[in-house]
């Protein structure tokens, strides 16, 4: 059984003189193995440069799903090991991932029905489904999922996938893993570490100085800087190699427009060089179209991606070509890249190198490494879960596996609704919950909280019987008291945090409001480990 309840800061804080494992990366992949390792009952540290989820993990898709388009390269082993979590996922945390249906209009110029038929039959019988409704042949010229689309778009299809708060899932692994007994430092740099024998000795630069541990084993999680840790930080013990394989960098872009629909479908495209593209429901008001798939030159990342004009231009220009109403630079409001940091399989196409992942482990001549290479948000549980029996082995003590039927923070909704059902219908079940017991919340700001904290709601309104319980309205929606709930426990250190992470409240805001909220950082009386 979850126990939501706050973690002990002090006795959940690894030791800084002896640990199991050190992770380096606060990443989804990085936050998930920690969760993992610690649930098993080793010590944990996990150190992050920057916030949790600051690059590649809060630049997806949002999606959690199985990959349809994977199944033309023949990944029906990825394909499969991804549907088969997508209801794992749903189940553990019903208030961040939820069901989403895509509508596929077919263009006989791209892919024939036949073979999209088939490609569809698979998606839907490769993994066992007992959540998500099977996909189905849709007539689009009568439904309100046509009416968007040009009038030449006449026959469809539909299937199902998942929708996630990529950055948030990430902060509820890292919340999961400190209440399991795992320390985790943000904004915390491992400069050094030196490889002997018997351990790890790491040296990590945090704000609040210069921090030794040492651990017998060492995770490198980095994502797309997971090369250039083994060839600038990891230091052997002898002269052996620690990075023997390449990354490909390849950089996935977003734009976010002016809302194109009504419904709560998502669009799946077909474009003519053979890619796809999503169009999907985002935060009420948008639509979120991506993405983009451009290989970087450089090995070495040195800042944050951004997307380009011709890749605005390019998501712009195949939208238009499904949308009656076209897609302009005028529309974009807001843009986001990320770097996917893909295992190098000598493909030539950027979409087609593999999306699986790879964990490679070095134990000879000294203290075990592993290193995750690739990957994808939706198989990250399984992903650490691999890893977890990995440093099991290599440590000598293999440990059960727990994370398949466990509940992240916030999704144990039991405590609202009783026994669950579904997971979309237990969310709506936990809203009508929170309606009863905190009428005076009001219902969008009731929604988003639900969405974003799930069963943890109470501990970000605390005991208030009424609006002003919450503190000042810092900015539309946004009061102190959950301002001062994510200082607290859940690593935020500024505006962008806030804003941009933990929520996407910064698109719905002014600049000055925006600065409202930076300035309610800089002027903030509490404490937490950023300074």
């Amino acid at each position: 059984m979850r126990d939501d309840r706050a973690p002990d800061a002090t006795a959940s804080a690894a030791s800084s003189e002896a640990l199991d494992v050190l992770v380096v990366g606060g990443g989804i992949n990085g936050a998930g193995i920690a969760r993992d390792l610690a649930g098993r009952g080793w010590r944990v540290l996990l150190a992050e440069r920057d916030d949790l989820a600051a690059h590649t993990s809060s630049s997806s898709t949002k999606l959690i799903h199985g990959g349809l388009r994977y199944l033309e390269y023949y990944e029906f082993s990825l394909v499969r090991k991804a549907l088969q979590e997508r209801e794992v996922l749903l189940r553990s945390a019903p208030h961040i991932i939820r069901p989403l249906r895509f509508v596929m209009p077919h263009d006989a110029a791209m892919r024939p029905a036949w073979m999209v038929r088939i490609g569809l039959f698979l998606y839907d019988h490769l993994a066992r489904r007992e959540v998500l409704p099977g996909s189905a042949g849709i007539e689009l010229r009568d439904s309100p999922y046509g009416r968007p689309l040009k009038a030449r778009y006449t026959r469809g299809f539909v299937y199902s996938d998942g929708w996630v708060d990529d950055a948030r899932l990430v902060v509820l692994n890292a919340l999961d893993a400190q209440s399991k007994g795992a320390e985790v430092l943000t904004r915390s740099t491992v400069t050094l570490a030196q490889r002997d024998a018997d351990g790890w000795a790491a040296t990590i630069a945090t704000p609040q100085g210069e921090r030794r541990v040492r651990a017998r084993a060492l995770v490198n999680a980095a994502g797309p800087w997971a090369e250039a840790f083994l060839r600038g930080v990891a230091r052997p013990a002898g002269g052996e190699l620690l990075a023997t394989k390449s990354l490909r960098l390849v950089k996935g872009s977003h734009i976010v427009v002016t809302r194109r629909f009504e419904h709560d479908h998502a669009y799946i495209f077909q474009n003519p060089d053979k890619r796809i593209i999503f169009a999907i429901p985002f935060e009420g008001e948008f639509t979120l179209i991506g993405t983009t798939d451009l290989e970087l030159p450089d090995a070495a990342l040195d800042g944050p991606a951004h997307i380009d004009e011709e890749e605005v231009d390019y998501l712009c220009e195949q939208a238009s070509r499904y949308f009656e109403q076209p897609v302009t630079r005028s529309d974009v409001v807001w843009s986001y890249a990320g770097v996917r940091p893909l295992l190098d399989d000598a493909s030539g196409d950027p979409s087609a190198v593999t999306r699986d992942y790879l964990l490679e482990t070095h134990a000879e001549g000294g203290a075990p490494l592993l290193s995750v290479w690739g990957g994808k948000i939706t198989t990250f549980r399984k992903l650490a879960e691999d890893a977890a029996e990995l440093i099991g082995q290599l440590l000598g003590e293999t440990r059960a596996a727990w994370t398949e039927q466990a509940l992240l923070p916030g999704g144990d909704l039991r405590g609202w609704i009783g026994a669950p059902e579904r997971p979309d219908a237990d969310f709506a079940r936990l809203l009508r919950a929170i309606a009863q017991r905190h009428p005076w919340l009001p219902p969008a700001l009731a929604l988003r909280l639900a969405r974003a904290y799930g069963s943890r709601i109470e501990r970000v309104i605390g005991n208030a019987t009424a609006l002003a319980g919450l503190g000042a309205e810092v900015a539309p929606g946004l009061h102190e008291a959950e301002l001062r709930y994510l200082v607290r426990e859940e690593w935020a250190c500024g505006a962008g945090d806030v804003l941009w992470r933990r929520s996407k409240l910064g698109l719905h805001y002014s600049e000055a409001q925006r600065q409202a909220v930076e300035d309610w950082f800089q002027n903030k009386e509490e404490t937490n480990s950023c300074s």
